[in-house]
């Protein structure tokens, strides 16, 4: 009896990893990080020309006239409706789709239909993207590239579920790494948030995945940095105390943002009464809402992180930008069309920084230039204490505004928040969404 059918999934692949030949091993894992690289690029490229064509009718159009209104209405309809139809077609494309990936590394649900996945997922989170709803394209990107992953090793003949996971583990990091233009943080997702062992072979599979992911998006697109902050300057050594209240802020205020996502999230589960059209089509209506009340906190079109460096708004203007995006992102998230939760939650993080450092302006604790500083803190901080990922979290938003000589104070911010969420007793909120997921798989 072969006794390794009853390891897990991740415990058998080490064994498979082990067995590979080198040159099959890197074969595999640059085909990965390439093909997804080409995909997640081809999906970066045709957001950036749709949110160019948009941005271009916005400006020119007269948003007061009638016939700009119906159209879009109508334009938000057809794309809620297009993302409800690939939702109903394919329900393994709800929300970010990372507790999905993550499940499936686990064992616990099924491998995926990955060419459905992939086309399905890239079509629906295009089309909530495109609407404006705060939605990210990170998660979505982790699933793209699991589906690239899972399709490559069809390729490579690994039918057998023990071959699964490390297609799987590297298609993510390959996913994420292309979304975000940063291979370390792709490989500290994959082994501190999706849990993939530390061993060599999985490592060096993984690390050349996202690598070529890196590689493809960097050289054949031609993207550079995701947060091209004019200077993030270091601080100085008086003022590393600031480090410790941007920490703490970011865990209370990433706590209540968990309890409100996974809440509102789950109450709309609950909903009997409401048939599942409208659930999905209520945020595309809010976001066209929004674009005439508050068009700052409208995805594609709204303030971004680098919007904030000059930091001359005032602080209670800041506090109701991030309340407001706090509010909208979770409006989003909730409705289960495809899209992610990090990039809303890093601009979130963003106007909690600039929160922070509009007081020490007004103090003379810190000089103008340094409220860039505040804004990639804010980042880290409130992704740390959400995902309660601080590696991965550090990485991501040193390798996207590339500070990197601010890496120690990015890394530990990333610290006390995460450490502050979890003695709070504050669940992760990828834990929360995996429960859900797994719940709603079984049903």
């Amino acid at each position: 009896m072969d006794f390794r059918r009853f390891l897990p999934p991740l415990v058998r692949e080490g064994h498979e990893l082990q067995r590979l030949g080198a040159r099959r091993l890197v074969g595999q894992a640059l085909t990965t990080g390439i093909a997804t690289g080409g995909v997640i690029g081809a999906f970066r490229l045709l957001y950036d020309v749709l949110l160019d064509f948009s941005g271009g009718l916005l400006r020119s159009a007269d948003m007061a006239s009638p016939v700009f209104f119906c159209g879009l209405a109508l334009g938000l309809t057809c794309l809620g409706l297009l993302a409800h139809v690939l939702l109903r077609h394919e329900p393994l494309i709800s929300g970010s789709g990372i507790p999905q990936v993550e499940l499936m590394v686990m064992g616990l649900l099924p491998p995926m239909r990955w060419g459905r996945v992939l086309w399905c997922k890239f079509t629906a989170t295009l089309a909530a993207l495109w609407a404006g709803l705060s939605v990210g394209r990170e998660g979505p990107s982790i699933q793209m590239g699991a589906a690239v992953g899972m399709g490559v090793g069809r390729v490579f003949h690994d039918a057998d579920e023990a071959n699964l996971p490390r297609h799987l583990v590297g298609g993510a990091a390959a996913g994420l790494t292309a979304a975000f233009g940063a291979p370390i943080a792709g490989l500290c997702f994959a082994f501190e948030e999706m849990l993939a062992p530390l061993n060599l072979p999985l490592m060096l599979f993984v690390g050349l995945a996202a690598a070529a992911a890196w590689l493809t998006v960097s050289v054949v697109f031609g993207f550079g940095l995701v947060f091209p902050f004019a200077s993030v300057p270091w601080l100085h050594w008086s003022q590393i105390w600031i480090v410790a209240p941007v920490g703490l802020v970011a865990a209370l205020l990433g706590v209540a943002y968990n309890k409100a996502l996974t809440g509102l999230t789950l109450w709309e589960d609950s909903l009997r009464w409401a048939p599942p059209i409208a659930r999905s089509l209520f945020p595309f209506f809010v976001s066209g809402a929004l674009l005439y009340i508050f068009p700052d906190i409208v995805g594609g079109v709204g303030v971004g992180a680098t919007d904030l460096q000059d930091g001359g708004r005032a602080l209670h203007a800041l506090a109701l930008l991030f309340l407001a995006k706090v509010a909208f992102s979770c409006v989003s998230f909730a409705s289960g069309v495809s899209g992610g939760l990090l990039m809303p939650m890093l601009t979130a993080g963003a106007m909690l920084g600039a929160c922070c450092a509009a007081p020490l302006l007004s103090w003379g604790c810190i000089a103008p230039e340094q409220t860039s500083t505040l804004l990639v803190l804010g980042m880290a901080g409130l992704f740390a204490a959400t995902v309660r990922a601080p590696l991965t979290g550090a990485a991501l938003v040193v390798e996207m505004a590339g500070c990197h000589a601010l890496a120690p104070l990015v890394a530990l911010t990333a610290f006390i928040a995460a450490l502050t969420a979890s003695r709070m007793g504050a669940e992760p909120v990828y834990d929360s969404l995996r429960r859900r997921a797994l719940q709603r798989a079984r049903q």
